[in-house]
């Protein structure tokens, strides 16, 4: 009988840094000598956060659509395939941050799969700052990360620098309501602990709500190649000026007066700019709920059109 497979699903809302996470666990599963395998999901039809995974691991990519629900067949072929390398030790889903993470979860214990994956294990980052404004937040969106923090066998609280001992103190005993058996740990920029989510034991869990939640949210995905470099002055207004349902920016850009090209990342008002070693195409992509599209993509051509 071939050896069981560990499998770890990545969850959190759009921003929390999951990838950031992700990045970590690989290197230390290369420092130990595991061969595993990375499944992204991305909403949309391009993938930015791919680069992050080393090009020795075996990545499989699922594109415009969210792996627990729109996409839950494309997931289970993949794993079927992944499958076909008997050597693997583990295999790290990271879902987008619309997923519930039950849905993944059914589709990584069905019957198919049963004699070779032990138990999954649902990791969730919460993105502190984003839990603390969460009163500002849709019901639909409050109600996911309620559930992606329900259903964690290990909880993450992420950000914690940005915020007070006695916010973060608060928050800790607001999530230990929800989850109360979790292992839960407090971090900046989701630095844990080597192995320490391996040690993490399986939760039996309840029942889930609102399956196929990503509908009810109206997440839209909108994907914007740029031709040409921006003004760095003006594209930074126009990042002050986005609505509140702008929850996730990622994406190339080049900027004027420089041959660089900068990994952008955005999320809850906070950008993060990254130079990159190599030149690759320029896709930028927006996350959000109920997007105006036409007046974004209005607004993105506009930049373009400003002269260095």
């Amino acid at each position: 009988m071939s050896k069981q497979i560990e499998v770890y699903i990545l969850s959190g809302f759009l921003g929390s840094g999951k990838t950031t996470l992700l990045t970590q666990m690989l290197e230390q599963e290369q420092k130990n000598g595991r061969k595993v395998a990375v499944v992204m999901n991305e909403l949309g039809k391009v993938s930015i956060d791919s680069d992050a995974v080393p090009d020795s691991l075996p990545l499989a990519e699922l594109f415009d659509g969210c792996i627990c629900c729109t996409i839950q067949e494309k997931l289970e072929s993949t794993m079927q395939g992944l499958l076909m390398d008997k050597e693997l030790d583990a295999v790290y889903i990271e879902t987008t941050g619309a997923a519930h993470p039950i849905e993944v979860l059914d589709t990584v214990l069905s019957p198919i799969f049963a004699d070779r994956f032990s138990s999954a294990r649902i990791i969730t980052l919460l993105d502190v700052l984003r839990w603390k404004e969460k009163d500002g937040l849709s019901i639909q969106v409050k109600q996911l990360i309620r559930e992606q923090v329900r259903h964690a066998d290990m909880l993450i609280l992420n950000k914690t620098d940005l915020l007070s001992e006695s916010e973060v103190a608060s928050i800790l005993y607001e999530i230990q309501s929800l989850s109360p058996y979790a292992k839960t740990i407090l971090t900046s920029f989701a630095k844990i602990p080597e192995d320490s989510w391996r040690q993490v034991k399986k939760l039996e869990k309840e029942n889930h709500q609102a399956a196929h939640l990503n509908d009810k949210l109206h997440l839209k995905t909108f994907v914007h190649r740029f031709t040409s470099s921006i003004d760095l002055d003006q594209f930074e207004d126009w990042l002050r000026s986005l609505p509140d349902n702008v929850y996730r920016i990622k994406g190339y850009l080049s900027f004027h007066h420089t041959s660089s090209i900068y990994l952008f990342q955005y999320s809850y008002g906070t950008p993060l700019y990254l130079k990159e070693p190599v030149k690759v195409p320029l896709n930028f992509v927006l996350i959000g709920e109920n997007l105006d599209i036409e007046t974004l993509s209005s607004q993105l051509n506009e930049l373009e059109q400003t002269k260095s």
